[in-house]
């Protein structure tokens, strides 16, 4: 009966180490579950709409910002005739300035022909410069007021555009 004994004992203590096994590999399949679980947790990223709320919104978005985007254009434009007035005035003033001088020249040309070959005095040299810087100055600012006004353009068109495709 001891043989007997000893024989279920053994087998026990068999069936309890395939049974320790068992639990150990189970702990280390399941162990990872919670972090699967969250990684095939479904998350709704999109939700469907009906079309006529689409169309709703779409509608309430243009009745809202479509009075802005007209009036930013409008003040776009005035802003752009302003700066086409401004560049033809200087245009005109800079003309003026060309005209001037050449009278001056031509004035200055002539009394030194009368003179005999005179050279311009210290006050007039210094006038005569006077009158070349400003012309310049006028060419300058003309020249920055033409690249402002393209800057403008081209940032409107680029706005209408990214408007166009919105």
């Amino acid at each position: 009966m001891t043989s007997s004994y000893a024989d279920c004992v053994a087998c026990l203590r068999t069936s309890l180490s395939y049974l320790e096994s068992s639990v150990e590999t189970l702990e280390d399949g399941v162990s990872d579950f919670p972090r699967l679980g969250g990684v095939l947790k479904t998350v709704r990223h999109y939700e469907l709409i009906p079309q006529s709320t689409l169309a709703a919104a779409e509608s309430s978005l243009r009745d809202e910002i479509g009075p802005h985007i007209a009036l930013l254009l409008s003040r776009a434009d005035a802003q752009i005739e302003r700066q086409e007035r401004r560049i033809e005035t200087l245009k005109a003033r800079a003309e003026l300035q060309q005209g001037r001088l050449a009278d001056d020249g031509s004035a200055s040309y002539g009394k030194a022909k009368k003179a005999k070959g005179r050279i311009l005095s210290g006050e007039d040299k210094l006038r005569a410069k006077a009158v070349r810087q400003r012309k310049e100055a006028a060419r300058y600012g003309v020249e920055r007021l033409e690249l402002q006004v393209l800057q403008k353009e081209r940032e409107l068109r680029k706005r209408l555009d990214e408007d166009g495709r919105q």
